[in-house]
């Protein structure tokens, strides 16, 4: 069975099949990337509770720059915040996000428990 959560016309929040979670895009407000990333991955944080699963429980992560030169900012936010000893596999990346303000956009893949 597949499940969606916060289903709108273009997406879903969340989309659940066989104890993997698939969360669309999210990105965060602020004027550096420091304050988007951490309001970023406080989004994450939501969605993965709401999908019954946890940051110890990510498998994939996929990170988006627009700069990739910001990448040492980013992991300093990210590092912080993903618990040592379950760091899912990662790639990171330079794109053009999707509107000009943007900084960093994440793409999480995890597991969850029935």
């Amino acid at each position: 069975m597949i499940e969606r959560l916060h289903t709108a016309e273009k997406m879903s929040k969340i989309v659940k099949h066989n104890g993997v979670a698939y969360l669309c895009g999210q990105v965060g407000e602020g004027d550096t990337v420091t304050a988007q990333t951490i309001e970023m991955l406080s989004r994450v944080d939501a969605l993965l509770a709401e999908a019954g699963s946890s940051r110890k429980q990510i498998l994939q992560a996929i990170i988006w720059l627009a700069d990739i030169n910001d990448v040492a900012e980013m992991n300093a936010v990210w590092n912080a915040w993903m618990p040592k000893g379950f760091a899912p596999a990662r790639a990171c990346g330079e794109a053009k996000l999707g509107r000009p303000e943007l900084k960093v956009e994440v793409i999480i893949t995890a597991a969850y428990e029935d």
